[in-house]
């Protein structure tokens, strides 16, 4: 055989064996995910499988997820086993232990100060976090607890029964899938492609002479940039995963998406406390009489607990 017989034939077999779901890929995945040895729920995207196991009280929505293959969403023995194969592809895969959530360590059941926990938490069961590790107590003993550290399914072999729904080439949809694994809220997201002014430096003339002492000169362009516009959720103002992760987590997504950039919207809607209310308010002072407006203000300033008459003094001597 020739070399550009065997170079087409190597090609050709390189092409073969990456045809079907690759790393990178986006795929909406329905999956459920027990406990080999004793059958207890791991996870599940199924709603009925929810309801039977009394789980779907929880504040967590139950449908297939949206997961960008080789992103760390799965576990990778799940992910290798439909990898290759296509859509509406199914099978059951046991991931052992120590690839699931570990293998158990005596080593990780600790002896600490009762006083450590919070009251509240000081019974068996409790689960408490100390030095920055999650925990649950197993035993008080006077002013002493046994407290295990390992991951509440640490040593289990975990069987997953899946099926490849279809592929998402929608970026929406694959920014929704990604962000839904992390935060259990609804995004509101738009992909805008934006002309911005960006500084360039100049690059010296060769024919020039060089000078060191010379300052860089800059000048102005304007490019496109793609961008993924996130208004951010109310549910999110006060997530600490949202706070301390999202930079992480949104250049992910930038670099799986391939945009420019992301830009997350805070949006403020008036609505508020006493302030926002005396805001509105005054701003509609023009039609209700002066009369009716002072006495609004009046009771405004007795539901704040405020002193009118200590108000009306001060004003007076300014």
């Amino acid at each position: 055989m020739s070399d550009e017989a065997s170079e087409q034939t190597e090609s050709g077999a390189d092409e073969e064996a990456a045809s079907g779901i690759q790393e990178g890929d986006f795929v909406r995945l329905a999956y459920t995910a027990r406990t080999v040895e004793n059958d207890q729920l791991v996870d599940t995207t199924d709603e009925e499988v929810a309801e039977e196991e009394g789980v779907d009280d929880q504040q967590q929505t139950f449908e297939p997820r949206v997961i960008a293959v080789g992103a760390g969403h799965l576990f990778d023995t799940v992910e290798a086993d439909f990898i290759g194969g296509e859509e509406g592809d199914s099978g059951t895969v046991t991931v052992p232990a120590e690839e699931a959530f570990g293998e158990y360590d005596e080593g990780e059941v600790r002896t600490v100060s009762a006083d450590r926990i919070p009251e509240d938490d000081r019974y068996p069961g409790g689960h408490v976090d100390i030095d920055g590790e999650h925990g649950h107590v197993e035993t008080i003993i006077g002013g002493r607890a046994r407290v295990d550290f390992n991951h509440p399914l640490a040593g289990e072999d975990v069987e997953y029964d899946y099926e490849v729904l279809d592929t998402v080439d929608d970026r929406l949809e694959q920014a929704e899938g990604m962000l839904g694994m992390y935060f259990d809220a609804d995004f509101d997201m738009r992909i805008e492609t934006d002309e911005v002014e960006e500084e360039r430096m100049v690059e010296p003339d060769e024919d020039e002479d060089e000078d060191e002492e010379s300052e860089p000169e800059f000048e102005t362009e304007v490019v496109e940039k793609e961008t993924l516009y996130i208004e951010q959720s109310p549910q999110l103002q006060f997530d600490q995963q949202w706070m301390m992760g999202k930079q992480q987590i949104l250049g992910d997504l930038i670099d799986r998406l391939d945009l420019d950039r992301v830009i997350v919207e805070e949006v403020i809607d008036g609505s508020g406390g006493m302030m926002g209310g005396m805001g509105g308010m005054m701003g509609g002072m023009g039609g209700g009489g002066e009369e009716a407006d002072l006495e609004a203000i009046e009771e405004e300033l007795e539901d704040a607990d405020v002193d009118v008459d200590d108000i009306t003094e001060e004003l007076d001597e300014e």
